[in-house]
């Protein structure tokens, strides 16, 4: 829109539907922020010796460059932010993180192309952990840093977003958590503000903590460090092509595994425990459904490996626990070749990916919530049908659900289901095998990044892709991480009508 015309219409008491120059301004603030944040590797790349530093300061460079830009070109505009505004800021940060997250691998001496270096760092800033690196073993420290802050961020992120935007946005139901206080558009970014120095402290203690926990159980320092980052933001990226296996067992993969759970648990809702209201957190449905699924998901798969694949008592268990904990939290960690456990087990552990963990959390996935509003649904449904003249209303966390809350979530269903579709006959069309195009498809919607077929699975990566199916995947793994709706709405020809 022209400043005059902008000027115009704030004159008359409407402000524009879309105002580009403060979603820019806001851009630029993220850009320069993440200059920032790419300092920390060139210095890791720096103090181990090697030239890998020259690829994080030209990534910085450029990165506070556009949006040192942007920010000086808009900072005198200040508009209120509309609820359109809200969707477009939303997609549209995700994307110039990633677009721009991407230089540092670009410019590495992997031998990465753009689509490569995108597609790794897309996969980091969504907590997908999918890489298409060839050998992790052989990359340099500071591209490890990189892809386990990439996690980090997203991760943190993702919190700030789904306990204060979404809500606001009435995304798939998620307005049942709006927080008090956000009643209008223009409060989402000052909230967003206060939910980040909330929660900030609590995942940067909790990464602390799990940091500790593993180099005290015998991970090296760096690696220990790098997987406490990866396993409490749920993303998965790992420091060895062999995941936990590369390292001595012991208490390891039970650390993570607690690390993956405190992640998918709501983090509003551990701040509220530290304030003295511990009873939320202890009553939560979210929180009992989460450790319900956990528990039966968990117990299907220890009897499968103890009894069915005659595995032993304690690594049965210890298996168990931790796959179940990875997909449950769509992670993605594995350990071994778990395509080896056999039918059963890979089912429950592929529809674990389509589940994940809570709203408010690190995880991704369809969340608990959604499927346990569509019960109470189910349940007001048939009652109705048994006793028509009786009323019926479905109930979440002791509160009555309104209709608009079970119409979005049945909506969230479908379209889901309708992406997840997609997904897998466009891989299916790059020549990906069948089990490899649903695994795969599941993997990168639910922001698990591990499959199970021969090309893209927990041997393998998404290395040997065409450019085509990567750039799908790019896509996927931004719609399943921004709750579908978000990224859906703007190819929708009314959000542009002005």
């Amino acid at each position: 829109m022209r400043g005059g015309a902008y000027s115009r219409r704030l004159s008359r008491g409407r402000p524009p539907l879309l105002d580009f120059r403060q979603i820019l301004f806001y851009i630029g603030l993220l850009l320069t922020g993440l200059a920032v944040a790419m300092t920390v590797p060139a210095l890791v790349e720096a103090a181990a010796g090697g030239r890998g530093w020259i690829a994080f300061v030209l990534g910085a460079g450029i990165s506070v460059f556009v949006g040192g830009g942007l920010m000086l070109a808009t900072r005198r505009e200040s508009g209120r932010l509309t609820l359109r505004g809200a969707f477009l800021l939303t997609v549209a940060s995700w994307v110039a993180t990633a677009a721009f997250g991407a230089l540092p691998f670009w410019f590495s001496g992997l031998g990465l192309s753009y689509t490569d270096a995108f597609f790794e760092s897309i996969s980091g800033i969504t907590s997908t952990g999918a890489t298409i690196l060839k050998s992790v073993d052989g990359a340099p420290p500071g591209i490890l840093v990189w892809r386990a802050m990439t996690n980090w961020i997203g991760g943190l992120t993702f919190v700030v977003v789904s306990s204060s935007v979404l809500p606001m946005l009435n995304i798939g139901g998620m307005q049942i958590f709006r927080a008090e206080g956000i009643d209008t558009p223009e409060r989402l970014l000052p909230r967003a503000a206060e939910i980040v120095s909330a929660t900030g402290g609590l995942y940067v203690i909790a990464t602390a903590l799990t940091a500790a926990a593993l180099w005290a159980a015998g991970m090296p320092r760096f690696d220990a460090v790098i997987h406490a980052m990866t396993a409490v933001s749920t993303g998965g990226f790992s420091t060895r092509d062999a995941q936990i296996e590369a390292f001595a067992g012991g208490w390891i993969p039970w650390i993570i595994a607690a690390a993956m759970i405190f992640g998918s648990l709501p983090f509003v809702l551990y701040v509220e425990a530290l304030r003295g209201r511990w009873r939320r957190l202890l009553l939560d449905a979210q929180v009992h459904g989460f450790f319900g699924i956990l528990a039966v998901f968990a117990a299907a798969a220890f009897f499968w490996l103890w009894l069915g694949r005659d595995e032993r008592f304690g690594a049965a268990l210890e298996n168990a626990i931790f796959d179940v904990s990875s997909f449950l939290s769509c992670t993605g960690f594995v350990k071994g070749d778990i395509r080896q456990w056999g039918g059963f087990a890979l089912t429950l552990l592929f529809l674990l990916m389509f589940v994940g963990g809570c709203a408010g959390s690190t995880a991704c996935g369809i969340k608990i919530f959604r499927f346990q509003i569509a019960y109470q649904v189910f349940r007001a449904q048939t009652a109705k049908l048994v006793q028509p003249n009786g009323i019926f209303v479905p109930h979440y966390n002791r509160q009555p659900v309104t209709d608009d809350v079970a119409s979005a979530v049945m909506g969230f269903f479908f379209l889901f289901a309708f992406t997840f579709a997609g997904l897998a006959l466009g891989l299916a069309a790059f020549g990906v095998d069948l089990v490899s195009a649903l695994s795969g498809a599941a993997a990168i919607l639910g922001n698990a990044g591990a499959a199970f077929g021969p090309l893209i699975g927990p041997t393998g990566n998404y290395s040997s892709l065409p450019d085509g199916a990567k750039w799908l995947c790019s896509f996927g793994m931004l719609i399943g991480r921004l709750e579908v709706f978000t990224v859906f709405v703007l190819f929708w020809s009314g959000f542009w009508r002005t």
